[in-house]
């Protein structure tokens, strides 16, 4: 009796679904069902829209009186062509994404895509980065882009992203002189091609396929080819030298800088990201990003003034704080005034989500 009660409970065991099982059902359904009563939709909508406004209002103040305190006077003239500059950064992201979803098989219209990808922005000021990547893919599964190609697309758009400000970042980091007896800075080298040769469907491919069927999902319906990686790898060294141009104007509108020191600055901002990228823990790489730019930006500062480094980079800050909200908001009015509608397609079939 006691033999087969055993055998039973292995049995029963065996059947149970595996943790990895269990988090990829969470990861498939959770935001799916929204709140039945009106009343905590509305708390939870204003309990979010509240910490998003409190996070974007505590940075704004503490760099004003940074500013002040350090005597920075800000020149229109640069400031607002850097603006300009870094907006057109944010427009051509977003694009970018859209065409990493178009090479999945995934289409999304331009004006719903730029809506997918600008809104969840406002969310990276919240400590973490889990809501910032789940709005997005609970944004697009409503446009019909399933979850699992929602997440690789991020995956294939954060891990190139890295590898193109690692590329605009490379000279600078090997020339550095605070560098010249540390054998790390030939490090990029190799990281670049590694990182871009992980995403050729022959290496990804299995990869993600087995890290799905651990978590009881169905593997990618689509991968982008290798061609397809180099592409969203080149649009990303543009964007990097894009937003490069922008911080520059923008730290001119501090700060004499000659236009030699162009590179110099647009490496740096590359380092300031990946630095975010690294601690993943401060909302929108506040403190760590501005931190480490500010090392890297005072090579073209006389003296090496980091004083003057870290007041360009809180300069710098700003301008990008203000152009998020302009970006966001301008993009929110389009969508809403055009009243876009996209028909949902086919998310994950069935039983498998």
């Amino acid at each position: 009796m006691t033999l087969f009660m055993d055998q039973e409970t292995r049995e029963t065991r065996d059947d149970s679904p595996s943790l990895l099982h269990r988090i990829g059902h969470l990861g498939s359904t959770v935001g799916r069902k929204a709140p039945k009563k009106r009343s905590t939709k509305l708390i939870l909508q204003g309990g979010f829209a509240f910490l998003i406004f409190g996070f974007l209002v505590l940075t704004v103040v503490t760099q004003w009186s940074e500013l002040q305190d350090k005597g920075v006077a800000f020149n229109l003239i640069w400031l607002l062509p850097a603006m300009a500059a870094m907006l057109l950064y944010y427009l051509l992201s977003a694009s970018v994404w859209g065409l990493i979803l178009k090479f999945m098989d995934s289409p999304v219209p331009p004006a719903e895509v730029q809506k997918i990808w600008a809104q969840p922005l406002l969310v990276r000021y919240i400590p973490g980065t889990v809501l910032f990547l789940l709005a997005r893919v609970l944004m697009a599964e409503k446009a019909g882009v399933s979850r699992r190609v929602t997440s690789a697309g991020i995956v294939y758009e954060q891990a190139v992203s890295v590898a193109g400000a690692l590329t605009v970042a490379t000279y600078f980091i090997i020339a550095h002189p605070d560098l010249q007896d540390k054998t790390i800075r030939w490090l990029p080298l190799l990281i670049i091609p590694l990182m871009v040769g992980f995403l050729h469907p022959r290496i990804f491919g299995p990869v993600s396929a087995r890290l799905l069927t651990a978590l009881g999902r169905d593997a990618l319906p689509k991968l982008l080819s290798f061609g397809g990686v180099l592409t969203i790898y080149i649009c990303y060294v543009g964007l990097w030298s894009v937003m490069g141009v922008g911080v520059y104007l923008a730290a001119r509108s501090v700060y004499f800088l000659d236009l030699s020191e162009l590179p110099i600055v647009a490496a740096s901002q590359a380092i300031g990201f990946l630095a975010a990228v690294i601690s993943a823990v401060t909302p929108a790489g506040l403190g760590v990003r501005d931190a480490a730019f500010a090392w890297a930006v005072k090579v073209a500062l006389p003296s090496s003034s980091f004083g003057i480094g870290a007041a360009i980079a809180i300069a710098v800050r700003a301008a990008q704080t203000v152009v998020e909200l302009i970006y966001v908001g301008a993009v929110t009015a389009v969508t809403r005034r055009r009243g876009i509608l996209v028909p949902a397609r086919h998310p994950d079939p069935g039983p498998v989500d």
